[in-house]
């Protein structure tokens, strides 16, 4: 079954939303230059009114691992997504100070096959718990989905998805799960109703699929 991640919640509502619409996770972004950044401050607030069953993951890009773990020790989040530069000793470094879930992500930007294929199989080796496969840094660029077809590892599928387009990447890579920020705003923040419309097109495939 693909799994949904709404990413980039930064407001109440957004959490309100999320709440009523019950995703496997939602996202906070911790990357001071991303304009969807939270506090951590805000984020244990938000956190604090989020509905039960839902796992918080938190994304970070080249963030010192001890205030990784800090975040996840206090409960603000679930999981860490690594989203910049960090390798596979900054992983173990991060795993002597929690057991608590690591997903790696790999940006295979838009383009085309021997560079993609390098990144995908760093990817494949990674020693994380998952790894998300995105075009970019939150780009909101599609990425090439035909060079994710016959990728072994169950993943994250990030780049340019929304309501229109997520039950196509579905279709066609089965993906672990999609995660979702640029696809579900309006003029700049969250949109309950981009929000709500994507939702019901990743559970009307998946319910296609297991029918």
């Amino acid at each position: 079954m693909t799994r949904i991640k709404l990413c980039g919640l930064s407001r109440p509502q957004d959490i309100a939303a999320a709440n009523e619409l019950k995703p496997e996770y939602i996202g906070f972004v911790f990357a001071k230059k991303s304009r969807r950044y939270v506090t951590p401050e805000t984020a244990g607030s938000l956190r604090a009114d989020l509905a039960q069953g839902i796992r918080a993951v938190g994304v970070f890009v080249d963030e010192p691992a001890e205030s990784v773990a800090a975040l996840l020790r206090e409960g603000v989040i679930d999981i860490a997504q690594l989203h910049g530069a960090e390798d596979e000793e900054y992983i173990r470094e991060l795993r002597a100070l929690t057991d608590r879930p690591i997903v790696k992500a790999f940006r295979l930007g838009t383009g085309e096959t021997a560079d993609v294929r390098e990144v995908l199989q760093k990817a494949l080796a990674s020693t994380a718990d998952a790894v998300l496969l995105d075009s970019g840094a939150g780009t909101g660029m599609v990425l090439n989905w035909e060079l994710l077809r016959d990728f072994p590892r169950p993943y994250f599928l990030a780049g340019g998805l929304n309501p229109d387009n997520v039950a196509e990447a579905i279709r066609m890579l089965h993906p672990a799960a999609v995660d979702v920020s640029s696809g579900i705003e309006s003029d700049g923040v969250k949109d309950a109703g981009k929000m709500r419309d994507f939702v019901c097109e990743v559970r009307k495939e998946v319910d296609y699929e297991q029918s």
